[in-house]
């Protein structure tokens, strides 16, 4: 069974969808933020976007969790912004992509309301700047971020599962 990873910008709608695909599939979630060290987290905090060399010890807790819940199936979040580091999430199995695409006024409306958490709004151009969108030959679907989740979900699901058919 895959482990879904639910990528995107911060603000995109990941700890949603991602809960609720989880639900929908009867699998583990796993929040890629509980993955970051205290010093990614007070680096993000202080308005400072991290380096790659910052995100690849996150990036492979994150494989190793992948690796956990390869043969069980699960769902877990993480930007996943360049395909470098989708390919290494993969590197942990059986990875599909569900990639939350929205437009900056969207990400940025939804950041500037978002209370309690770490990544303020001031970072989201660095990650737009970064991002790489999910490639025609990686396993997944990009969606429009600002449908409702459960239209997300929904397509999520059947996608997945015309794709595992095939």
């Amino acid at each position: 069974m895959s482990v879904v990873v639910v990528m995107g910008v911060s603000g995109s709608g990941k700890t949603t969808v991602g809960t609720a695909l989880a639900d929908a599939l009867g699998v583990e979630y796993a929040e890629a933020d509980k993955f970051h060290s205290p010093e990614n987290i007070a680096k993000m905090s202080a308005g400072t976007p991290l380096t790659d060399e910052d995100r690849w010890p996150w990036l492979r807790s994150i494989a190793e969790w992948i690796r956990e819940h390869e043969e069980t199936g699960g769902v877990v979040t993480s930007s996943a912004l360049k395909r470098e580091y989708r390919d290494l999430l993969r590197t942990g199995g059986d990875t599909w992509f569900l990639h939350l695409n929205g437009s900056h006024e969207l990400i940025a409306g939804r950041l500037a309301s978002r209370e309690g958490h770490f990544m303020p709004a001031s970072l989201l151009d660095s990650q737009l700047a970064t991002l790489e969108p999910l490639g025609s030959d990686e396993p997944g679907l990009v969606v429009d971020a600002a449908a409702p989740a459960d239209e997300l979900v929904a397509a999520a699901l059947a996608e997945l599962f015309q794709t595992r058919l095939r």
